[in-house]
């Protein structure tokens, strides 16, 4: 007998793509072209300065390679305009965005096969509202997503791992949590939330920051790619 299936909401980080491998060579690159521009510093020790950069001020610090620069000293930029330095790595980090950031081809065959189906298609995914946006349009799914569906953390006012803002989700739609489905990766972000509330929950384990961690809870599902997840859809919900 197959589950009743309302909703499926999915996490965007790690989840649709690997955040982890697009941000290890966006970084690389960045390094790459900052020394081309005149930058005089070893690859590996800029690149474990911007590391560490990111580490200490977050990720949506907007002067990551102006603060590489400072910690490597003046001598770094010597003979050259620091700023035309900072602009290359900025335009490579940007420029790998172009090229690099891209759903999975299992991810993009799934949710193009699930927008066939008479369900709620949404998302639900921590970060600033202006990069989390950026993100899925440039993966090129929004045309397999319900529409108004799209939930940022920074824009509705909780971020995970609140229960807040998954019944948030839920209260838009009058939906039952036990007829929603969350995709994410992050077991205490994800996955721990949403069983306390009710929902099923899938947690991909394909790579990334969080694959070897565990959380308090465990998912209802576990996979390693959307071909699983499809599957699991088809077999215990008749999709």
């Amino acid at each position: 007998m197959t589950k009743p299936l309302d909703a499926v909401f999915f996490d965007i980080d790690d989840t649709l793509f690997s955040t982890t491998v697009f941000a290890d060579k966006a970084r690389r690159n960045s390094v790459d072209a900052m020394i081309r521009a005149g930058l005089q510093a070893d690859r590996a020790d800029a690149t474990r300065e911007l590391n560490e950069v990111i580490g200490e001020f977050s990720s949506n610090y907007s002067g990551h390679f102006d603060k590489v620069l400072d910690r490597l000293g003046p001598q770094s930029f010597e003979g050259h305009n620091r700023a035309v330095i900072v602009a290359a790595g900025v335009v490579a980090y940007h420029g790998t965005k172009e090229s690099d950031l891209k759903v999975y081809d299992d991810v993009y065959a799934t949710l193009k096969w699930l927008a066939e189906k008479p369900i709620l298609r949404g998302i639900i995914s921590a970060g600033i509202t202006i990069k989390q946006a950026e993100k899925l349009v440039r993966l090129d799914v929004l045309e397999f997503v319900t529409p108004s569906a799209v939930f940022f953390t920074d824009q509705v006012g909780f971020s995970k791992p609140n229960p807040k803002l998954y019944i948030r989700a839920l209260e838009r739609f009058d939906l039952d949590a036990g007829r929603c489905i969350y995709v994410g990766d992050n077991p205490t972000h994800d996955i721990d939330p949403c069983n306390d509330l009710g929902w099923t929950t899938v947690r991909i384990r394909r790579s990334g920051r969080h694959a070897q961690t565990d959380g308090r809870t465990q998912a209802d599902y576990e996979i390693r790619d959307f071909l699983e997840l499809r599957k699991l859809l088809s077999t215990d919900y008749g999709l």
